[in-house]
């Protein structure tokens, strides 16, 4: 009994959503990578900055917060390699960013 209430309670706190989610990345494609990119921008350019994100292809969304980090974008590309290139060459290229931390979804 006491593992059913663990079981229950797992899947209470972690739901599984149905393949056709459009929250699920993966019903965007069998091998997209996702990622969280968390942001230090400069101080008083935390808008900016997110505005800037939210235009390039392959971002999600991008949302200023507030914390040890300033923007919190999450993005998506087709693999890790053009998951780093989209970090590298284009959102670590936005003014007013001083540092950026990128963390893979995994999905365990």
């Amino acid at each position: 009994m006491r593992r059913t209430r663990q079981t229950n309670r797992r899947a209470m706190l972690h739901p599984r959503r149905p393949a056709s989610d459009p929250g699920d990345v993966r019903s965007k494609g069998p091998n997209m990578v996702s990622a969280y990119i968390l942001i230090h921008a400069e101080v008083g350019r935390a808008a900016e900055v997110a505005e800037a994100a939210r235009r390039i292809e392959g971002v999600e969304s991008a949302e200023d917060v507030t914390g040890p980090y300033d923007v919190i974008v999450r993005a998506q590309a087709s693999d890790v390699d053009q998951l780093g290139r989209l970090v590298v060459a284009q959102i670590q290229a936005i003014e007013g960013i001083d540092r950026t931390l990128t963390c893979p979804v995994v999905h365990l």
